[in-house]
């Protein structure tokens, strides 16, 4: 079966899988007692891994389908600062313990769009609620042309251990396009600095199926990032929801790429990380240089996965703090009121901010462990109880995506771009739906 045809077949809409049940399945009956609840079960042995989440940027792209918005003036970005710092004393209180932190992971919209002494109060107040680990990842995600001396100091000083550079592509067109003006020269200069900060790990954020992408401008984009010599690099395929973020219709339909020439613009994106970089890929969009310790956790079948996507962390325990941040118990998961002010509002009141969640049974335990294997090691053997699902595998395996013996599935090379597919297989919530899911393409 040739790749138009392959395309036809299995380009549908499904869940990106850094979580299940996904979060379209949350319901408002996990709120603030619940969570309160599982956070004073945890074992007092538990390590936790802090996720923060900045709803705020400079810019808006229109790309975006992150939960943030424009905010210049500084005042309401002190009073979210004050607000992340009364929640971490909540859940600290909660846990009953000083909990011992594995990785703080710094997301947005735009962490540094916060006052740099806010920036560098909410770590110095994580560091004296909680113990991070002597070597504890501390994590932060950035938008070079945002990035000032105020913010470089205070990265210094939060002891910032890995950056992620959001770049989507260097092509001018590109960039207008999406409301993202960015020069390589900006971008190259805020690698230069980070590094010497001392930041050893950089991070690249690319983006194919943009509007007037095409393969020979994404080969363009991908030999300038190699420049950069990121031990990271993350490759998303553009997730065009207008009906889930207003802002994207201002993307016209007929500026984007069509299916094939998305799966074209992959695969060129592939080669030259690959071929010329020596990137080894990692799961199904990311890409580490050998001896990274994403690559080595890969190669060992230790990668995880959560709403950040791919990870190192093995912390049993990831925390959300912030507007519309989640968070993963063993328990199950619990996300806060998505609004800054919903957020603030129960923070002011002094009750934990979340909104709605869901508790996971025993079958879902068993279903997201086989996805979570087949999306981060390509491989997964399944148990009885999961064999029923597994008959469509045949037409997979027929296609040369999955090698399939009746027990163990593993995604050939050829199938890496469908592997979403046949984690699908085991989604029992995506088989129920009563309408066509309206997630991601595929592709």
């Amino acid at each position: 079966m040739n790749d138009a045809d392959l395309i036809a077949r299995y380009d549908g809409r499904v869940p990106r899988y850094t979580s299940y049940p996904t979060a379209p399945h949350f319901h408002a009956g996990i709120g603030a007692d619940v969570y309160a609840q599982w956070l004073a079960e945890l074992p007092r042995d538990a390590e936790i891994s802090l996720y923060i989440h900045v709803p705020f940027c400079d810019r808006l792209c229109l790309y975006c389908g992150c939960n943030t918005s424009v905010v210049r003036q500084e005042r309401p970005k002190r009073a979210y600062a004050v607000q992340l710092i009364r929640e971490l004393d909540m859940v600290a209180d909660k846990l009953g313990r000083r909990a011992v932190v594995a990785q703080v992971h710094w997301g947005g919209g735009t962490p540094t769009a916060l006052p740099g002494d806010c920036l560098t109060g909410i770590m110095d107040h994580i560091r004296a609620r909680f113990t991070l680990r002597a070597d504890a990842e501390i994590a932060i995600e950035i938008d070079p042309t945002s990035l000032t001396p105020e913010s470089l100091d205070a990265l210094r000083l939060m002891g910032v251990t890995r950056a992620s550079l959001g770049v989507q592509d260097f092509d001018p067109k590109v960039q207008e396009a999406i409301g993202r003006q960015q020069n390589f020269a900006e971008t190259e200069n805020a690698a230069l600095a980070l590094r010497g900060l001392g930041i050893a790990s950089l991070n690249l954020d690319l983006i194919y199926g943009l509007p007037h992408q095409s393969a020979e401008s994404i080969i363009h984009t991908a030999r300038q990032a190699l420049s950069l010599r990121a031990d990271r690099v993350a490759v998303f395929g553009y997730a065009h929801v207008p009906w889930m973020k207003k802002h994207q219709s201002l993307i016209p339909n007929a500026s984007l790429p069509g299916a094939e020439a998305r799966f074209a613009q992959a695969n060129a994106m592939r080669r030259v990380l690959e071929d010329e970089g020596g990137y080894i890929p990692v799961g199904l969009d990311h890409f580490a240089l050998p001896g990274d310790a994403m690559a080595v956790a890969a190669q060992a079948r230790q990668l995880q996965r959560n709403f950040q996507g791919y990870t190192t962390d093995a912390a049993p325990v990831l925390l959300g703090i912030g507007a519309s941040a989640i968070g993963a118990l063993p328990q199950g998961y619990v996300q806060n009121a998505s609004a800054v002010t919903a957020y603030a509002a129960s923070i002011e009141q002094g009750s934990l901010a979340v909104a709605r969640g869901v508790a996971l049974t025993e079958d879902d335990r068993l279903r997201r462990g086989i996805i979570e294997s087949i999306m981060c090691d390509l491989t997964a053997e399944l148990p009885d109880a999961l064999l029923p699902d597994a008959e469509l595998l045949r037409g997979f395996a027929a296609d040369g995506l999955v090698e399939w013996d009746g027990r163990r599935v593993t995604v050939t090379e050829r199938g890496r771009p469908f592997v979403r597919n046949v984690a699908a297989l085991f989604d029992v919530y995506l088989q129920r739906a009563s309408s066509t899911p309206r997630h991601a393409v595929a592709v």
